[in-house]
């Protein structure tokens, strides 16, 4: 197979003389990182192998960590959970003049606050995308443009949200006009979710089970990632991402390095790989979030649905990017979540 990287990257890896290794990578099950033909060709390319372990949470995530020092050699992490990374220690500094993509990261991504402390880099800006909702394209006249046909009776029995505490209290906000990072009337959020479960078809944990239920017609919308939406679009799926005016949820995804890694060396080889515009447009052909890399957004045809829609400035307008979020916080959203299922 021919090499995906860029002749800069190519000989910067070719330079660096470093041994083989084989190095862990942490994240989401087809998220990217274990695409089959990309992993084969950065074998070819570097001599490094990549193996995978998956999380199904950002928590899950972070446990894993804290658990199993020197098991993991890259991990994906959404900006919003970074802070608490770095906090713990559980990641160390990136250098990043050995990462040859990472000049072509913007500074609104590459500076982000999240990822960077006292001037060190703890984070690589990868990809980044909304959380919002997708319809049926066959079960609508017209595109929605509010994120109350969530609630709309007309299509009760057919909608579906993630089964999420901070998902579902973020979506509660906008629907109800507040900040996400700043929902200061908890009792209306509350009140509107509960409003919306009983229209609930069932709830979806993973982007196969979304899959499965547009596949088989018994979903009118549900909310998604838009990278996941390109993605099942990508499969054929009669399915079309949707930014209401209320706004979506805006999220950075990085690519850091466990602080307990043996082979860091090769863990910057691996995510120079991931940001490179070579392989990023191969990967957005199937179905990928939007690249933080500049260079890979500009070479995608104009008619990608990452360029189309998340390159059209009056979409980035109402998005809400995501802030960390504290424990209380997140505890005090999780049991309003418990409390509004077990009501049902």
């Amino acid at each position: 197979m021919k090499s995906i990287l860029t002749l800069t990257t190519a000989l910067a890896l070719t330079a660096s003389g470093a041994l083989a290794d084989e190095i862990r990578v942490l994240n989401w099950q087809g998220y990217g990182t274990d695409l089959d033909w990309s992993l084969k060709a950065f074998e070819e390319a570097t001599g490094h192998s990549v193996v995978h372990e998956y999380f199904n949470s950002e928590q899950e995530m972070l446990t894993k960590l804290r658990t199993n020092p020197g098991a993991y050699d890259v991990v994906m992490i959404n900006a919003a959970f970074t802070p608490q990374a770095i906090a713990e220690g559980l990641v160390a500094p990136i250098d990043t003049s050995t990462i040859g993509n990472y000049a072509d990261i913007p500074a609104s991504f590459a500076e982000d606050p999240k990822l960077n402390v006292d001037g060190k880099v703890y984070g690589v800006p990868w990809t980044w995308g909304l959380t919002s909702f997708a319809i049926n394209t066959e079960a609508w006249d017209e595109v929605p443009t509010s994120v109350q046909v969530l609630w709309d009776p007309a299509h009760a029995g057919r909608i579906s949200i993630r089964d999420d505490a901070i998902e579902a209290m973020q979506l509660g906000a906008l629907a109800t006009g507040q900040d996400i990072n700043d929902i200061e009337d908890l009792d209306a959020v509350e009140a509107k979710l509960a409003e919306l479960l009983p229209n609930l078809r069932t709830f979806w944990s993973s982007e196969n089970d979304w899959n499965q239920f547009m596949a088989a017609g018994e979903l009118d919308a549900a909310t998604y990632w838009s990278g996941s939406a390109s993605r099942s679009a990508a499969m054929g799926l009669p399915v079309q991402f949707v930014v209401p005016e209320e706004g979506a949820v805006g999220w950075l995804d990085g690519l850091s390095i466990p602080a307990t890694s043996e082979h860091q060396e090769a863990a910057r080889a691996f995510i120079d790989w991931m940001i490179d515009p070579e392989f990023y447009v191969k990967w957005d052909a199937e179905g990928a979030p939007a690249s933080a890399n500049a260079k890979a957004m500009e070479a995608l045809p104009d008619d990608a649905f990452n360029k189309a829609v998340l390159g059209d400035p009056e979409v980035v307008a109402r998005v809400h990017f995501q802030a960390p979020i504290d424990d209380e916080t997140r505890e005090k959203y999780l049991e309003i979540w418990q409390r509004l299922k077990a009501a049902q």
